[in-house]
């Protein structure tokens, strides 16, 4: 009878540890597929911004944001988040809460530079919106794979 419990033992941190493999890939999964809806919905959202009349022209610099930029850097800042999801999900006793927190200042901290680019009205308007986009699908969708790996 003693084997049987040491067996049980001895499984108990392995399947523990793969149950935290486990829950730790299936956020970065969410996580990469919400970076990549992410992209498209913030480049789709400079495009149809453009159309409309909006240059992305920054005033400091002189050039303008190209397409592809905006979604590289969503591409770049969502990581970013995902590797905060995934620190929170291992060392936080409350992560959903914790990544909101941390994801609402940091959005809003971004919504500072387009403000002071010295840029036109429109395409700060434009940036200002911009930056919403990716935080719309972002936040709410790692939050709620928090919640869910936690439970």
């Amino acid at each position: 009878m003693d084997s049987v419990n040491d067996t049980r033992v001895a499984a108990g941190p392995e399947s523990g540890q793969t149950s935290d493999t486990r829950r730790l890939r299936g956020l970065a999964a969410t996580g990469f597929i919400a970076t990549l809806v992410a992209m498209v919905a913030t480049t789709l959202a400079a495009a149809l911004a453009q159309a409309v009349g909006v240059d992305f022209a920054v005033t400091d610099g002189g050039e303008t944001i190209p397409l592809s930029g905006f979604a590289v850097v969503t591409g770049f800042f969502s990581v970013v988040g995902i590797v905060i999801a995934v620190a929170l999900l291992r060392w936080s006793a409350r992560p959903a809460e914790r990544f909101v927190w941390t994801a609402v200042s940091l959005t809003a901290i971004s919504l500072v530079p387009p403000l002071l680019s010295g840029a036109g009205t429109a395409t700060t308007t434009a940036l200002l919106g911009l930056h919403l986009v990716p935080a719309t699908v972002m936040i709410p969708t790692l939050a709620g794979s928090l919640r869910t790996r936690t439970d």
